[in-house]
């Protein structure tokens, strides 16, 4: 799959969002990186946010905050997936995993909700 391809199942995942949580998202950018930094020590990582959840923010924050990052890696979803329509599920799940994170929702619930 192209990066172009990519990239349009990402911003097709980011379409998935309900608007009613959408209009929520605050100081977010979504990139994608063909690989996790080796310092993350998991090559197999499919996507990473960064940042300060929205439940952890505080009157702090505003003050010159840098945005939040969700990070989507490409070589380890197109490793994990057998065919284009399996790397959209999977982008589509990625990203509202990742996005999930900058409500505040952690892995655990995530799994539980069976977006894990």
């Amino acid at each position: 799959m192209s990066q172009e391809d990519f990239e349009a199942a990402v911003g097709e995942g980011l379409d998935l969002i309900p608007p009613e949580l959408a209009r929520h998202i605050d100081n977010v950018v979504v990139l994608v990186e063909d690989d996790p930094p080796a310092e993350v020590g998991d090559a197999d990582l499919l996507g990473l946010y960064e940042g300060t959840p929205l439940t952890e923010r505080g009157e702090w924050w505003a003050a010159g905050s840098l945005p939040d990052r969700i990070t989507i890696y490409r070589n380890p979803t197109l490793r994990f997936c057998e065919s284009a329509d399996e790397v959209a599920e999977e982008v589509a799940v990625t990203v509202i995993h990742e996005i999930a994170h900058h409500f505040g929702i952690d892995d655990q619930r995530l799994h539980e909700l069976g977006w894990g």
